[in-house]
């Protein structure tokens, strides 16, 4: 599948860091693009259609579906990029975990992206297929942390885990309706919440890289989107993107 005139985008977390870089992508190839996010109004000067949507509420995700289908028709592609990730040990000085944080991580990072992809594959079975007949494609946002998680990262390792472990039974599900379904597990990226960072914690971590030793650029992750897109045999497949990093346990 092209990304090109004849493909609406959708992307959620579009407003910043990787799903920011994908709008950008898309834009540039002509597509469509609807953002979802908790702000998405900021990415409204760009030329897209924005809807503000909890992704962890998925009745929310309904309503903003709705909004897009009838804003723009059916999906084609559906990239998914919202996610959390606050850290915390599973037993603190201030005691065990906090609950309510750990649902909110999983409900986000995991219950989000399945309800976009469940709620837009629907949709995208109604498209007219393509060639082989295909009629969609849906990516989400895996992480190194799903294999190498980090003290402090319970809740967001888990959550990351779980999104590869969803990759294959959802293409397999929505093999049938020519809908491919595949995840990127990026390492460490330059996003807003790195360049928050002091720049002696940014080099201490790009030099964990063995090659490139650097932190990953949005756009690079935007690249493996677009090229998923395109190559149809990319399918039930998890992609690390990390420069051959593994993860130590700090």
């Amino acid at each position: 599948m092209k990304i090109d005139n004849t493909t609406p985008v959708w992307i959620t977390g579009g407003a910043s860091g990787l799903g920011a870089a994908c709008v950008s992508m898309a834009l540039d190839k002509g597509a469509p693009v609807v953002v979802f996010d908790l702000a998405a109004d900021g990415v409204a000067d760009k030329g897209v259609t924005t809807i503000n949507c909890d992704v962890s509420d998925a009745t929310a995700v309904s309503q903003a579906i709705a909004k897009a289908k009838d804003a723009g028709g059916l999906p084609r592609v559906l990239i998914n990029c919202a996610g959390i990730a606050p850290a915390q040990r599973t037993v603190s000085r201030k005691g065990p975990h906090d609950p309510d944080l750990y649902r909110k991580v999983i409900e986000v990072n995991l219950l989000g992206s399945f309800y976009m992809a469940s709620q837009a594959a629907a949709l995208m079975a109604d498209a007219e297929a393509l060639e082989h007949g295909e009629r969609g494609v849906i990516i989400n946002t895996a992480s190194v942390a799903a294999y190498d998680g980090q003290i402090g990262q319970v809740a967001y390792a888990s959550s990351k885990a779980a999104i590869a472990g969803l990759t294959l039974p959802l293409a397999r599900d929505l093999a049938s309706l020519g809908v491919r379904v595949c995840a990127i597990a990026p390492g460490i990226f330059y996003t807003p919440m790195l360049a928050g960072m002091p720049q002696d914690v940014q080099d201490s971590l790009a030099a964990q890289v063995p090659f490139p030793s650097r932190l990953g650029e949005p756009s690079e992750y935007a690249s493996l989107a677009s090229h998923i897109v395109a190559n149809q045999m990319l399918n039930g497949e998890v992609i690390r993107l990390d420069g051959a990093i593994r993860m130590g346990p700090r």
